[in-house]
């Protein structure tokens, strides 16, 4: 405030800073004010850091310590996406509550403790918090004091969350984000508002905003829809920048009564090799909504059942690859496994061990 009792520059550049990440609006100043409170800033160098081989080389990176082994790491970009309904937030809270208290889930192992921070985007607190209430039940462990932070839209001033599409959005997450090894973001439908899904602009900022928490070392998992088209829904560039890419599916022969039954696949997985990438058939008990339990195999027995059937209607091998969600490799495995356990399994357009001519 200056003595003449009128604002300040700086004071009104606060004023809108602070509207904007309250309501997601900037409200501007009379005509003639914006100009004035303009400050002058010192320009500072963004010249591109460029370094030789041999400075890379002699670099001393810390390595990316696992958060959820094997597939989560430090300073991994990872999504998880489904059609609604079939239970991506129940996983995705019970993965950010496993690394908060060190625990398992579906076997994966988190080997300590970790801060995590939790944005959700859609459900009504009292749904979150009773979901919560049946996870910590279900675990052994508890986090640190602050250890598990969430930030939820009914529990904000003006029931809305942060927009992770522009940079007063991001500023007020990073307020508490900084204070984090993971973040989650649940969902990037109601937490990135700007622009369309389909156009691939509009994750530009998203994606900047995760590369800079990876660079300072933090973990994000995404939450995302699924379209009608199995994939998810919107571009696919957002997968480029992506370590893994999870996707959950219901079964084919999946019944209502059945609740919460689904196939987890990793449909990208630059950390996995092997059978960690193979998919799970997941279930999710209730126990007497007390507590709840998580039930999990191997899909491959299922998932060879349904090969047989997609070849016996004439299928090959890149269409089994999309109706299972397998890569080339995978499919290869879960064959080549089959066919050593008794099978008799050739895809047509591939040689398979095993297999009898």
């Amino acid at each position: 405030m200056r003595d003449d009792g009128t604002e300040g520059g700086a004071a009104i550049l606060d004023r809108m800073a602070e509207e904007a990440a309250r309501t997601g609006r900037i409200s501007l100043p009379e005509s003639g004010v914006l100009a004035s409170a303009t400050p002058k800033y010192t320009p500072i160098d963004r010249t591109p850091v460029c370094v030789s081989l041999a400075e890379l080389l002699a670099k001393d990176i810390p390595v990316r310590e696992p958060l959820l082994s094997p597939w989560l790491t430090e300073q991994s970009l990872s999504m998880l996406y489904a059609w609604r309904g079939i239970g991506k937030s129940w996983v995705a809270l019970s993965i950010a509550y496993a690394v908060a208290t060190g625990s398992a889930f579906l076997g994966w192992q988190a080997p300590r403790k970790r801060r995590v921070l939790y944005l959700d985007g859609e459900l009504p607190a009292r749904v979150l918090q009773s979901r919560l209430a049946l996870i910590v039940a279900s675990f052994d462990a508890e986090p640190d004091p602050d250890g598990f932070r969430i930030l939820t839209p009914d529990l904000q001033p003006n029931g809305v969350m942060p927009n992770l599409s522009n940079y007063a959005g991001q500023e007020a997450i990073d307020v508490h984000a900084t204070k984090a090894d993971l973040i989650v973001v649940d969902n990037l439908s109601t937490l990135a508002r700007s622009g369309k899904e389909n156009e691939g602009e509009s994750w530009l900022p998203i994606q900047e905003w995760a590369l800079r928490h990876r660079a300072q070392g933090r973990a994000v998992l995404f939450v995302h829809h699924g379209g009608k088209n199995g994939q998810q829904r919107g571009a696919s560039r957002r997968e480029d920048v992506l370590d893994t890419s999870i996707k959950l599916v219901r079964p084919d022969d999946y019944n209502p009564q059945d609740g919460a039954v689904f196939e987890l696949h990793f449909e990208k997985a630059r950390n996995l090799t092997g059978d960690e990438a193979m998919p799970l058939d997941v279930r999710l008990v209730d126990l007497d909504g007390k507590a709840i339990r998580w039930d999990w195999r191997a899909a491959e027995a299922g998932i060879v059942e349904r090969i047989k059937a997609l070849l016996t209607d004439g299928a090959g091998r890149p269409e089994i690859q999309q109706e299972l969600g397998v890569s080339r490799f995978q499919l290869t495995r879960i064959v080549e496994k089959a066919n050593a356990a008794g099978e008799n399994i050739k895809l047509p357009d591939g040689r398979i061990k095993g297999a009898k001519t």
